[in-house]
């Protein structure tokens, strides 16, 4: 089943090639502002194809990087204009107030290094993006960090999926790109629990 889906996903991509850089680019813009949309797998998704042949690695990763840069400065923007009553309403929940707790107290802290790394966690860059808006964190340096953010993340999965698509047969070269992506990311979170639990101890 899961074999089809991705064959008649690749085939819709082909026959439609210039759509799906708009794809991409809306699917990032939206997963900045609604975590739950899979900019990621698409990402990775559309790096397999482009080891066929059927579209352009030196678009997907522009496209990928644009929507998610002005995903990001959206969030930022809500954030610097509604600030706390807007994440009262939408992060309430146990899960996304502990994230916009650490996100508050980690940009406090580190700024530009957490900008970057908040990136590659689901979650964590819608968090951090509206943090940094509603704690007044200056725009021209949130710009040129997220800049460099949003180019390494379209990147690294482009060509996780790219090369994961040449390795092996487009399926299995898809199954192992997005299974080093979630390892990362839960790598990433794995670190951040560490962390706090290591400061709770202390």
């Amino acid at each position: 089943m899961a074999r089809r889906m991705f064959h008649a996903f690749t085939q819709l991509v082909a026959d439609a090639s210039g759509w799906a850089y708009l794809i991409l680019f809306l699917f990032a813009f939206l997963d900045a502002l609604v975590p739950i949309v899979p900019s990621e797998t698409a990402v990775i998704t559309a790096g397999v194809v482009a080891a066929s042949g059927d579209l352009s690695l030196g678009l997907i990763i522009p496209a990928a990087a644009a929507g998610a840069f002005l995903g990001d400065n959206t969030a930022y923007l809500i954030g610097r204009r509604f600030g706390g009553r807007l994440t009262d309403r939408f992060f309430s929940g146990e899960k996304a107030t502990e994230r916009m707790a650490w996100a508050e107290v980690q940009l406090s802290e580190r700024g530009g290094e957490l900008i970057v790394v908040a990136r590659f966690i689901p979650g964590g860059r819608t968090a951090v993006a509206l943090s940094a808006g509603t704690l007044g964190y200056p725009w021209r340096r949130f710009v040129v960090f997220d800049l460099a953010a949003t180019l390494i993340w379209a990147s690294y999965a482009a060509l996780l999926g790219y090369y994961g698509g040449r390795t092996f047969e487009s399926f299995w070269g898809l199954v192992l790109a997005l299974t080093t992506a979630f390892a990362i990311a839960g790598g990433i979170e794995l670190v951040r629990w560490l962390q706090r639990r290591r400061k709770r101890r202390s």
